[in-house]
Formats: structure tokens, C-alpha cells, sequence
């Protein structure tokens, strides 16, 4: 891969990578027809798949992740994606766990300590450290993810900024269905009444937005959180991870939520754990 993108270097080719852990939807198909537009005819477009242990935690969906190479595949080739890259383990951990083996890891020590850095502690540190590694195989010029992990794309961007990599970030506006539920791999972990039950998590940015609407001159986040709280228990299978209310350059936490102000949240539906976010 690496061979394959100094190549592209020296004919000065433009190169868009688009990362994923497969299980394709419109989403990620999304972010590859920007990549054409950014790169233009002549360009190339990397769609990376690979579920990636490192930001995975000891009791999270690892090993049942889905997976559908031959499904991904086809998806690549109908938006005419250039290049298929598929890394296992081995390639991209080398020995990892042994004395002499895989021991270099990538940690953004600011933009992740809250929200999911919170819940999740040692996920940003596997994305960061498999991003990293990505973009130095493709060496992109651009490289596009959704605004649905919004967290994460500001984790990048700082690490993109503090390392200096070469690379333009882009965030794409996140994809949803008509019933607003936002796109993601996991939502085929749910059963058709879960299904249903996970709308919430859009209803409650809704409702906040109108909430927030009706007193612009602040609402405290703690009596936002507690609405958003009671509106997640009404659903029998939901329960809330966490919700907050930030500023979406800092990601500093805001005690009065005025209009402007950014609220992400997690919820559980049945075992599955979705993310959503918005500004209000």
C-alpha cells in the first residue's frame, strides 16, 4: 500500500482516503462521492476497511462486529472506489502483545478525556494510533469521516494539526434515515422493536433545540440533562450513557446551554450502543 501511494506522490495524484470498519451503508457511500468531488476524475479514492482491536474495550463488540467483505466490495465498486484496502492484524499489529512485538501507540491527551474518551477509556487512543498508521500507508491528500462520531473527527484534527501530517480533514454532515435515526454499522444489532425504541436518541436533539430555543438567553445543563434523561427512560429499552452539552471547537463543557452550543449523547437500546449529536 505504502509502495503503491509514493508512486502516486511523485505523478502528483491526487489521493482521497475514506476509513471505515466495513458494514458499509449510504454513509460511508456518502463520504466517498465527496472524496471523487475533492479529487476530481483523475484522482484516486482509498476505501479503507478494517475493525480495528485497538479501540475496541475488553467487553465491547469486537469479536461480533459485523463483517460482509464481498457486500463492502461490490458497494466500493458500484462508486467506482479506486482502491480496496483490507489490513489484518498481523500487518497492522505486528506480534502485538509479545516482548518484541507491536508497542507504539498515538494518544491525544486534551480533546479525549470527556464523553466517549470518558466511557470508552482507551478508545480514542486505538483510533488515533490506527489513523495515524493509515495515513502514513496511503499518504492522502485528503481524508474524509462523518459527523456522526464528532468527537472523534475533532481528535483527528488536533492530531492532524499537533503531528503535522499532511493531510486535509473533512467532516461530512452525518446520514440518517427518514425517521431520523442517524446511519451506523451497529444498527443492524437491533430487533425490529429496538428499532423502533432508537429514535429517540434524534427526538431527544429535537426536543433540546426547542428547549434551548425557548429560553436563548441559557438554560442550565443540568436541567437540560435531566429532561433529556427522563425523554430516554420513556423508552423501555433505552437507557442513557451519557449526554452533554459543549462547545464544538473546545469541546469544553458548557454549564449554560444557549443556542450555538453542541449536545452529544450515547444511549443503549437493549444491548446495542448508539451515538448521536448535534448542535442546538
Amino acid at each position: 500500500m505504502q509502495r503503491m501511494a509514493l508512486s502516486w506522490k511523485r505523478t502528483r495524484t491526487r489521493v482521497a482516503l475514506v476509513p471505515t470498519m466495513g458494514a458499509l451503508h449510504s454513509g460511508h457511500l456518502s463520504l466517498v462521492r465527496r472524496a471523487r468531488q475533492r479529487v476530481g476524475p483523475q484522482g484516486i479514492i482509498v476505501v479503507s476497511i478494517y475493525v480495528n482491536p485497538t479501540q475496541f474495550g475488553p467487553q465491547e463488540d469486537l469479536a461480533r462486529y459485523p463483517r460482509d467483505l464481498p457486500r463492502d466490495s461490490a458497494m466500493c465498486e458500484s462508486e467506482g472506489v479506486d482502491i480496496l484496502f483490507v489490513p489484518d492484524d498481523a500487518g497492522m499489529y505486528p506480534q502485538r502483545g509479545t516482548p518484541t512485538g507491536f508497542s507504539t501507540y498515538v494518544s491525544e491527551e486534551g480533546l479525549s478525556r470527556g464523553m466517549e474518551g470518558a466511557s470508552r477509556p482507551t478508545h480514542f487512543r486505538g483510533v488515533t494510533t490506527v489513523v495515524s498508521k493509515l495515513f502514513l500507508l496511503v499518504l492522502p491528500d485528503v481524508a474524509l469521516f462523518g459527523a456522526k462520531d464528532f468527537q472523534q473527527a475533532a481528535i483527528i484534527r488536533r492530531m492532524v494539526r499537533d503531528l503535522a501530517f499532511p493531510v486535509q480533514v473533512m467532516v461530512a454532515p452525518t446520514i440518517r434515515e427518514r425517521d431520523g435515526l442517524a446511519l451506523s454499522s451497529r444498527n443492524r444489532y437491533l430487533s425490529t422493536e429496538e428499532r423502533k425504541q432508537a429514535t429517540v436518541l434524534s427526538q431527544a436533539l429535537r426536543e433540546a433545540r426547542s428547549w434551548v430555543r425557548s429560553k436563548p438567553s441559557g438554560l442550565s445543563a443540568q436541567i437540560l440533562r435531566g429532561k433529556v434523561f427522563r425523554l430516554i427512560c420513556s423508552r423501555p429499552a433505552a437507557r442513557l450513557d451519557y449526554v452533554e452539552f459543549f462547545d464544538p471547537d473546545t469541546l469544553q463543557l458548557a454549564r449554560q446551554v444557549k443556542p450555538g452550543v453542541h449536545m452529544a449523547l450515547a444511549v443503549f437500546v437493549g444491548k446495542t450502543r448508539l451515538i448521536d449529536n448535534g448542535r442546538l
